[in-house]
């Protein structure tokens, strides 16, 4: 009797990137969970674990493999023809964030223990580079905090069955950057600016009287149905290019009015074609 397939993703990139945090957040949906285990015990783990009733597992592999590394694609392929599913999920973050985050927690950086961080960081980088090419999909978590991350790690592989990809719908404020994790870009400026209404200024787009001004305006219908119809059209050629998982980011000044009055409307309107659409407001509490 063949075993089920299993739903099996690894998690790996940088050192200081988040993937404890990623592989906790999976642990809390419900993954079986292992924290750097050797790539090459990947096909007997799904052999073990083909007897019993785990369908989904997340695993951590870093550079701390060394030489291992090298077997990651054969390895991965050997358990995708054995018909798992297999998603690699790389986590990422600028040389900057995670000197800084280093020295926040006075660790020492594992490929350079005698060395600086930098020098550590350089190295992790060749010895992933591979890894990176092989990524189904890169998380860049320059600007996550724990908390963002661990609701975009959950929100990207929900075990809720899907009809297509995972879709994500995220406010920003462009005074913080753009942020790196969007497919899609739309600038919201253009939209008269409840911040400068003086009964409106201290709300967020999240109150009615906010949405209310925003959604109302001729220009801001005729921009969500061309921006919807354009969703609608890319989606499904997005799935089947193989893109899992896609984020729609609407930005204004701040990322506290219009974007967020737009993001919630997108989505009501996207969420009747494809179910579950995740909202995530990033800057909606910032100053």
């Amino acid at each position: 009797m063949t075993a089920p397939a299993k739903q099996i993703i690894v998690i790996t990139g940088m050192s200081g990137s988040g993937k404890s945090t990623a592989i906790r957040a999976l642990e809390d949906a419900g993954f079986f969970c292992i924290d750097n285990l050797p790539v090459l015990l990947l096909p007997k783990l799904t052999e073990l674990a083909g007897g019993g009733n785990i369908e989904r597992m997340a695993l951590v592999i870093d550079a701390r493999e060394g030489v291992f590394l090298k077997d990651a694609p054969r390895v991965l392929a050997e358990v995708r023809r054995a018909g798992h599913q297999v998603d690699v999920l790389f986590l990422d973050a600028s040389d900057d964030s995670l000197m800084r985050r280093f020295s926040e927690t006075r660790r020492r950086h594992p490929l350079a223990p005698e060395g600086t961080v930098a020098e550590g960081i350089h190295r992790e980088r060749e010895a992933l580079k591979d890894l990176r090419e092989l990524a189904d999909q890169v998380i860049d978590s320059s600007a996550l905090n724990v908390h963002d991350l661990k609701r975009m790690v959950q929100g990207r592989f929900s075990p809720e069955p899907t009809t297509g990809p995972s879709l994500s719908i995220m406010s920003f404020g462009y005074r913080y950057g753009v942020p790196p994790q969007a497919d899609l870009v739309f600038d919201v400026r253009f939209l008269p600016n409840p911040y400068f209404v003086p009964e409106l200024k201290g709300l967020t787009g999240k109150n009615p009287k906010v949405s209310g001004y925003v959604l109302e305006r001729e220009e801001t219908q005729a921009f969500l149905e061309k921006v919807v119809d354009l969703c609608r059209f890319l989606f499904p050629r997005y799935q089947k290019e193989g893109k899992a998982y896609l984020t729609v980011a609407l930005g204004c000044t701040g990322g506290k009015h219009r974007s967020v009055a737009l993001a919630a409307e997108m989505v009501r309107r996207l969420s009747a074609d494809y179910g579950r659409v995740q909202l995530w407001d990033r800057d909606i509490e910032k100053e």
